[in-house]
């Protein structure tokens, strides 16, 4: 799963928790496609899990800022 690196400061707020949503949708697909077979990409949970918590601290910086 290969994608170009987002600046997430650039965003908007309202952005940022669209794509939070469906990152962690993603991840609960990934997760429960793994529960019943051996996952053929093993490292697509862990990119994910570092992209949601990418967005969800820069959303925690802007709240902190503000």
């Amino acid at each position: 799963m290969k994608t170009k690196k987002e600046n997430l400061k650039d965003m908007k707020g309202d952005e940022l928790n669209k794509k939070l949503a469906i990152l962690q949708e993603n991840a609960r697909v990934i997760r429960f496609k793994a529960e019943g077979a051996k996952s053929k990409n093993v490292k697509e949970s862990v990119t994910l899990r570092k992209q949601i918590a990418r967005v969800l601290t820069e959303l925690r910086a802007r709240s902190v800022q503000k």
